[in-house]
């Protein structure tokens, strides 16, 4: 495995515009390279694609400092919504568009964007040929924008993650802690981000540094409260 400390120099670092470093790698470069093409899009919408952790909405607020795109919660619109969004907002981002959403607000949203020329970033754990939509007309819509997958974090950047997230609480931990988490952590920014939490917990309650030992106690712990989203195997 190489070395965790190199990691985040190996990776390419996107300034978030007021917001972290989003990290990009091979999971994620398609979606910041079709971000990188707005506002040349060759359809009125782009869907962002992927399991939950993948780093969907980090990359929305990501689109959002870089357009001025308002974000909102597909399942918080409303049928009066649109109008008041548009033509307002130069761009919008839809999060979670595949769940529990107002069909004939989205609808509604989609067409008014078109003809304002307002171009919309929709966020969903699956890609728009899979979300259960009853709506006919924005189904087909939908299933006609391009479409781009983010997968689950591979090692390298998982672990420039954990890395970053122990230094953004100004904590510099040993490799071999990184490289013991590493295999035992789900493949994902949340499970890293709740890894990192219990740690630095419990580093703080007992006073100690972080080590092995200390990370794999915190493990133990996470897996006894039943944290099957965070851990694999201990």
């Amino acid at each position: 495995m190489p070395d965790p400390r190199q990691l985040a120099l190996d990776l390419g670092l996107r300034p978030a515009l007021g917001r972290e470093d989003f990290l990009v790698s091979s999971g994620n470069a398609a979606a910041m390279a079709w971000l990188d093409r707005w506002p040349s899009w060759p359809a009125p919408a782009l869907a962002v694609h992927g399991p939950a952790g993948c780093g969907k909405t980090h990359l929305a607020h990501v689109f959002a400092a870089r357009t001025g795109a308002v974000i909102v919660a597909a399942a918080s619109l409303g049928r009066d919504d649109p109008p008041r969004l548009l033509p307002a907002a130069p761009a919008l981002a839809v999060e979670d568009a595949d769940r529990g959403v107002n069909e004939v607000a989205l609808f509604h949203l989609f067409n008014l964007a078109r003809e304002s020329r307002c171009l919309i970033l929709f966020t969903g754990r699956s890609a728009p040929a899979r979300w259960k939509l009853d709506l006919a007309d924005l189904r087909s819509r939908l299933r006609a924008i391009p479409n781009v997958a983010i997968d689950p974090p591979d090692d390298a950047l998982l672990a420039a993650v954990l890395v970053k997230l122990f230094a953004d609480r100004q904590l510099k931990v040993p490799t071999e802690v990184i490289a013991y988490a590493l295999p035992r952590l789900e493949r994902s920014f949340a499970a890293a981000r709740s890894l990192v939490e219990a740690v630095d917990a419990a580093a703080l309650a007992e006073k100690r540094e972080i080590t092995v030992p200390l990370v794999r106690e915190a493990m133990t712990r996470m897996a006894a409260r039943g944290d099957r989203t965070t851990l694999r195997d201990i």
